[in-house]
């Protein structure tokens, strides 16, 4: 089971008191918050939920896998996200 937008943006303005409309425009500026930041390279730590930042992948080789063949992946970015403590033991008391 998940929860979709939605629903999360009915959760939202249910336990805030906000409407839908507004906790939906508070959900795209989180959003729009968070792209923003990783992509400058900037860490975003909302403490006791999570931590999201970029990480560089270095070059590397990899193989093709219906050939085999050898392939060069090129260096990169990536996006690394750790649960909080928060989330870490909503997760173990279940």
């Amino acid at each position: 089971m998940s929860v979709n937008r939605t629903e999360l943006v009915a959760a939202v303005a249910e336990r805030s008191s906000l409407t839908k409309s507004q906790a939906d425009a508070a959900l795209s500026a989180l959003q729009d918050v968070l792209v923003e930041s990783v992509s400058k390279g900037e860490a975003v730590k909302i403490t006791g939920l999570l931590a999201v930042e970029r990480v560089e992948r270095a070059a590397r080789t990899g193989r093709n896998p219906q050939t085999g063949a050898e392939i060069q992946i090129p260096a990169g970015y990536g996006v690394k996200i750790s649960a909080g403590s928060a989330l870490k033991k909503a997760v173990s008391n279940k």
